[in-house]
């Protein structure tokens, strides 16, 4: 667990923080890498809501996805191979004042992650959780992930990926509770920007699928979306995105789609001929497990405190002499 740079918050008058407030440390991630646009659409959006560093938290497991908390200077966790989203959990169901993001690439998210990611949308606690996903495994030098596309070569298929590529959104969208599923490609920052903020103020678990290029490994992955604009469709609703006039005249395809229209959600999810872009889908009359399982009052201070001591008197080991013996339960003799 790391933080903020200053260990002591005061109480201050707030000032407006800018940019530069929430920039952790130097960006590692390969020149071109997608991570970039995601890094700065989000700490955009920081800046924007002018959320408390010292109130915001990002969790990750482990990736190139999985360095965002290095990057962000709020509080962060950079956890276990898979296991970021029961970290943030943890993180909200006993701080629920703080502002939670996740962020994930396919392999963390889809793979060795999947049980937490399924029973995430079913509990629909309230936190963005951002799936970079490059179909590709780029910290371990280009094998093969569960949204690689049939037939690409890795250096773990050779001869190419034997499978169909899973689908994120159809999986997200037929998990029970699920309330918020979204896509969007992180070469238009605009719609990335609008994307990530309207997670942001969903009240439950926000899902977004981010389609990122990976220079490095994949370089010619997402070259026809790039080259040809008619590939992606672009969801717009008076209750949903709103898409402003350069990035219409740019992407022509648009769709009317209402995302309280489920069914219609899991078919344009489907859709093989183009991209979708936009919300699937958005439902907040969902339960939230954090409102569900609220403690009726909240321990203070010394309690906590006192709770931390004797956890940490179990694992202790005193001299035979000392005060307080080793006999498993934390109490003295």
């Amino acid at each position: 667990m790391f933080g903020l740079k200053s260990q002591c918050v005061l109480d201050f008058e707030e000032e407006y923080r800018t940019l530069d407030d929430y920039q952790g440390r130097l960006s590692r991630w390969c020149p071109g890498c997608g991570d970039n646009g995601i890094l700065s659409a989000t700490q955009r959006l920081c800046r924007d809501e002018q959320l408390p560093p010292e109130k915001t938290v990002f969790v990750s497991g482990i990736g190139c996805a999985a360095r965002f908390p290095h990057y962000m200077n709020t509080y962060g966790f950079h956890g276990l191979h898979g296991r970021a989203l029961p970290t943030a959990q943890g993180v909200r169901i006993r701080r629920p004042d703080l502002h939670v993001f996740v962020n994930m690439g396919d392999g963390d998210c889809c793979s060795i992650g999947t049980a937490h990611w399924i029973h995430a949308v079913r509990m629909n606690m309230n936190m963005v959780a951002m799936l970079h996903d490059n179909n590709i495994y780029g910290l371990t030098k280009k094998q093969v992930s569960p949204t690689t596309p049939q037939g690409i070569r890795t250096n773990t298929t050779p001869s190419g990926a034997y499978l169909r590529a899973l689908n994120p959104l159809s999986a997200t969208l037929g998990v029970t509770n699920v309330s918020f599923v979204a896509q969007v490609v992180e070469w238009i920052p605009d719609l990335l920007y609008e994307v990530i903020k309207k997670a942001f103020h969903h009240k439950g678990f926000s899902f977004i699928r981010i389609l990122q290029r990976c220079p490095h490994f994949l370089p010619d992955l997402y070259s026809s979306l790039l080259s040809n604009p008619d590939k992606l469709l672009l969801l717009r609703h008076d209750d949903g995105m709103e898409i402003n006039d350069t990035i219409g005249r740019v992407y022509k395809n648009h769709e009317e789609h209402d995302p309280s229209n489920l069914n219609r959600a899991r078919e344009i999810a489907e859709m093989g001929d183009m991209v979708p872009v936009g919300i699937l889908y958005r439902n907040e009359s969902v339960a939230r497990y954090e409102d569900l399982r609220k403690p009726q009052r909240m321990p203070t201070w010394e309690q906590k405190q006192e709770r931390l001591e004797r956890a940490f008197d179990m694992f202790g080991i005193f001299p035979e002499d000392s005060e307080v013996s080793g006999n498993g339960n934390g109490e003295g003799s």
